[in-house]
């Protein structure tokens, strides 16, 4: 996700080893990616054409595609609690009654956030917190029936992820504590959102969970693990954490009975990238309970465990669930970051049965094809198969599409320039995400905060 000061992006690392203008390639076994999920089908061609451009200037889409604008910032909420918040990132879709549709959106707002998520009584963790949630009503047909805040006085709500009880965990990617940057209490938490009624949720962090610069988790529908990856900016860089719950698939609520944080450590394997060979697999995975999990005086990463130390990677960030596995992304390695070995995205399984850690696909500069451009971040099953990804670099900014067979083809195109016509800009994509009846695409544009429902021949 966008942050003044992160390390460079990946065109940046390219230019450095001399690669820029190639493309970054799949290696290894792609399918992988598709575990656990029989949409992902191939369809005998390559995407749905090339992009038109759009005569308002705001997003190119393939023929046939359309778009609806949902929701702007600063424009008002439909609740009157005030204005549409700024810096739209992680978003889920949840099924609700009669065919409507439930979204519920990230702000990523720091203390200095443009537009802050409104307080709301009863919503509010933080009253000196910026960031948060909103949650958006839809019908049928796409048309917005409501939009209110479904948490307030959060901080850097960056991504998160669905439960299988159908709420939303946001995460904050921060370690402030409180008396920094005039916070009045702690920050790097989880918090549960109901996406119906938010209010039976509230804003009661998940303390157990870990206090962490938090990206995503993805849970075990089977056990009710919680998995959760940190995206740490500085060195020592981020863990693999997993959540034993004590009330595990207990329903709405059921995390803040408890449980114990561990982080995962491999063997012999003091960072990730030190792994580079597709298929590499480690049997002896370890996960070693975290001393403090609410980082009072040492961050979690930086604590003690033990002689044999623990397994960190740089850039750790999507998480999700599929088959009976669990996947998480590195997306890049930089020796001079501090990192032990240099590459331009993995894709880790791992399988608790088997307690098996497996490297299963690389991403790298090997090959002529231009896309997916650079620095992908979130994303997601596509319903008419393969996967959308959201870029976020510099330049251009698209929701590239990838299918089975690892071809990949531009899906939108962001138009909306935020910098001048001499020197154009463009905000990143976030959130991607489809209805429960796959017909619809929501993404939003991180700046200006703008949230797009894109409807079309998504099963041609």
């Amino acid at each position: 996700m966008t942050e003044t000061g992160r390390t460079a992006t990946r065109r940046q690392v390219l230019a450095g080893t001399g690669a820029l203008g190639l493309g970054i390639a799949f290696s290894g076994a792609l399918s992988e990616l598709f575990a656990g999920t029989a949409a992902a089908q191939t369809t005998g061609r390559t995407g749905y054409g090339p992009l038109v451009p759009d005569p308002q200037g705001v997003l190119d889409l393939p023929e046939g595609f359309r778009y609806r604008i949902l929701s702007r910032e600063g424009d008002p909420l439909r609740s009157g609690e005030g204005a549409v918040p700024s810096n739209h990132d992680g978003m889920s879709a949840f099924e609700g009654r009669g065919g409507r549709v439930h979204l519920v959106r990230n702000h990523e707002n720091r203390h200095n956030g443009r537009i802050p998520v409104p307080a709301v009584e009863g919503l509010t963790y933080d009253p000196a917190g910026k960031g948060g949630c909103t949650a958006l009503t839809l019908d049928s047909r796409n048309h917005v029936l409501s939009e209110r805040v479904a948490i307030a006085g959060t901080a850097v709500n960056c991504a998160g992820g669905p439960t299988p009880w159908g709420t939303w965990l946001t995460c904050e990617e921060t370690e402030d504590k409180a008396g920094t940057n005039g916070y009045a209490k702690d920050h790097g938490f989880i918090f549960e959102v109901d996406p119906v009624d938010p209010r039976r949720t509230g804003a009661v962090p998940l303390t157990a969970m870990g206090r962490f610069q938090h990206e995503a988790i993805a849970v075990d529908p089977r056990r009710g693990v919680v998995y959760e990856t940190e995206d740490a900016f500085e060195r020592p860089f981020g863990l693999f954490y997993r959540f034993l719950p004590d009330r595990p698939l207990g329903g709405r609520g059921s995390l803040r009975a408890g449980g114990r944080l561990q982080a995962m450590r491999v063997p012999g394997v003091p960072d990730l990238s030190m792994v580079q060979d597709i298929g590499a697999a480690f049997d002896r995975v370890e996960w070693v309970d975290v001393p403090d999990p609410q980082a009072a005086r040492t961050p979690i990463r930086l604590q003690d465990f033990g002689p044999q130390g623990i397994t960190h990677a740089q850039k750790l960030e999507g998480c999700y669930w599929g088959g009976r596995s669990v996947y998480f992304v590195s997306s890049f390695a930089r020796t001079g970051d501090g990192s032990a070995a240099d590459h331009f995205g993995q894709v880790w399984r791992y399988d608790p049965e088997r307690r098996r850690l497996t490297l299963v696909v690389v991403f790298g500069p090997d090959t002529d094809v231009r896309l997916p451009g650079e620095s992908p971040d979130n994303i997601c099953l596509a319903a008419g198969g393969g996967l959308m990804v959201c870029e976020d670099g510099n330049g251009v900014q698209h929701v590239y599409g990838v299918t089975r067979r690892g071809e990949v083809y531009a899906m939108a195109r962001n138009r909306q320039n935020i910098g001048t016509p001499e020197e154009p800009e463009f905000g990143e994509f976030a959130g991607v995400t489809f209805s429960p009846d796959g017909d619809t695409m929501y993404v939003n544009c991180y700046t200006p905060g703008t949230t797009f429902a894109v409807t079309g021949p998504w099963r041609r």
